[in-house]
């Protein structure tokens, strides 16, 4: 058992810890970016040497640090971040209205469902009808009106309505603003991590084709050979 549980574990050359055999990839395999940042620290690693994937992440991280350094310079939270989720497999797309919502208090779902309504046909219909309302019950009462004419009750209580709704909805507003923010911030997130994905995807697509082109040259050298032996 001991023997067996020996066997199926390595050292890495990196870290210098063991890991099981299955976590080890060739450094060869790697992005050429990355495998050259590796050999930086660690010039003795052949082509064929193997590494842990904890070095490989670690590494991997460290490579798109210094690749978002070198173009933006010092590096934000949401940089670190992409960083982050590049080197561990992980996505950074969310859904913002989801998580926005859930972190809304009592106050600010009651003030964002009151903006909605008074910004509806709904409350446009019933606003016009308890002013008609109130407008033709006073002229019909004459004299014994609540609110005689120029109903001076009334524009009390719009200029009351007016002065409650107006903050409601600059508060709605302002939440709006904070929300699509977030949207934003989202959007770079991906955008980001998009394009460092696709300039690794080039160069890894490039170093293959070379690869294959080296590989195709060496066949064809040992085919003139083998022509020439058999002259």
């Amino acid at each position: 058992m001991t023997s067996h549980a020996a066997s199926s574990s390595e050292i890495c050359p990196v870290t210098g810890q063991a890991y099981p055999a299955k976590d080890f990839l060739l450094i060869d395999h790697l992005h050429p970016g990355l495998a050259d940042r590796i050999r930086q620290d660690h010039p003795a690693l052949a082509a064929h040497s193997r590494i842990s994937r904890a070095a490989v992440d670690q590494y991997r991280l460290r490579y798109v640090e210094e690749l978002l350094r070198q173009e933006r310079g010092d590096l934000t939270r949401l940089d670190r971040e992409v960083a982050r989720s590049l080197a561990e497999g992980i996505t950074v797309t969310e859904n913002v209205e989801n998580s926005y919502h859930e972190r809304r208090t009592f106050g600010e779902r009651l003030s964002d469902g009151l903006a909605t309504f008074g910004g509806s046909w709904p409350f446009l219909i019933f606003f016009a009808l308890g002013l008609a309302a109130w407008i033709i019950v006073n002229a019909a009462r004459g004299p014994e009106a609540f609110d005689p004419y120029p109903y001076i009750l009334l524009n009390l209580l719009l200029s009351c309505l007016a002065a409650v709704q107006a903050p409601i909805i600059m508060m709605s507003q302002r939440r709006q603003e904070a929300k699509d923010r977030l949207r934003s911030l989202n959007d770079y997130q991906v955008n980001l991590k998009a394009e460092l994905e696709i300039r690794h995807l080039h160069e890894k697509i490039d170093h293959l084709i070379t690869r294959q082109w080296e590989r195709l040259a060496e066949i064809q050298e040992l085919q003139i050979e083998l022509l020439q032996e058999r002259r």
